[in-house]
């Protein structure tokens, strides 16, 4: 990797920038969601970037961006799990817990792609697999219990919180099996912004109720405001998104996986000054886990991380 890495460097770098910005992601969601109720936020954040990537799709021949109609029924149910509700949960868990937190369950999306995989497409695990998925179960379980049984500290909240991260998880695997598929036959421009106007079309209605609930949100909306939200629609679900798919075309998915880990320290790196987190020794423990368990519970199982980085974060 290391020759690979000074022979051609870009590709290392906009995989790099990309997952600084899905690191920062975090953290910026959750300043944000103070100021614009969720389902708003997912509104305004699809709408925008399905705008934002129509024009790239003139580049995509043709005869590739006609969705056939048998086709629909699968693309719109991948986009519901892998958008609508992923973000829904995601927003909504985000608001009740750490970003550190969530940053580091969200590294266990590769790790419920292989149990999916096995369990449901009968794809063959190996004992590598296996200890990897127990040592990051192990992980989540102390981020999400063991403080709340050592200090004391208990909240349903918190706890709900911390489910809604992983159910997040779950529906986005849940879609991307889906997805699996469609990339064979769809370019992953195409599927992408298929899934941003699935995205902005449902999170319409609710966010619609907010806005008739509350009209007066609009006016607590500052600058900082502003801006994270530009941050979430244009570099987060855009800019980051072409940067891994040009990363990709160039290198192995492999040497692209080892980049992921560096999302909960950006995070982290963020979270402690802006929002007054702490990491503390169980969190520090816990994250370990879950990476060795990331890794080893995805060694041989490639296509998984394939699918994660096709879709990651839209």
């Amino acid at each position: 990797m290391r020759s690979d890495l000074l022979k051609k460097p870009l590709p290392y770098l906009a995989i790099l920038l990309a997952h600084l910005i899905w690191g920062g992601n975090y953290v910026i969601a959750k300043i944000t969601l103070t100021e614009f109720p969720p389902m708003t936020l997912g509104f305004l954040r699809f709408g925008l970037a399905c705008l934002l990537i129509v024009p790239f799709l003139a580049a995509v021949d043709y005869r590739k961006k006609q969705i056939k109609l048998e086709h629909l029924p699968r693309l719109i149910l991948a986009a519901l799990l892998m958008a609508s509700i992923n973000i829904t949960f995601f927003y909504q868990g985000l608001k009740r817990i750490p970003a550190i937190d969530a940053s580091v369950l969200e590294l266990s999306i590769p790790i419920i792609s292989v149990i999916a995989g096995w369990w449901i497409l009968k794809e063959k695990i190996f004992i590598a697999n296996l200890f990897g998925i127990i040592t990051a179960l192990i992980g989540a379980v102390i981020i999400i219990g063991l403080p709340f049984l050592v200090f004391g500290n208990f909240s349903i909240d918190n706890l709900f919180g911390h489910i809604l991260i992983l159910l997040g998880s779950v529906s986005f695997v849940a879609g991307s099996l889906i997805y699996r598929k469609m990339l064979k036959i769809y370019p992953p421009l195409v599927i992408t912004a298929f899934t941003f106007l699935i995205a902005a079309l449902v999170f319409f209605i609710p966010a619609s109720l907010e806005y008739i609930s509350n009209p007066e949100w609009v006016l607590g909306v500052s600058v900082l405001g502003v801006m994270g939200f530009f941050y979430i629609a244009v570099f987060s679900s855009i800019i980051a998104y072409f940067l891994i798919l040009y990363g990709l075309s160039r290198i192995e998915i492999s040497h692209a996986n080892l980049f992921q880990f560096v999302e909960p320290a950006v995070a982290a790196t963020l979270a402690v000054p802006l929002l007054g987190e702490r990491i503390s020794f169980s969190f520090i423990i816990a994250t370990c886990l879950i990476v060795l368990g990331v890794y080893w519970g995805t060694l041989g199982k490639q296509e998984h991380h394939h699918a994660h980085h096709k879709s990651h974060r839209i």
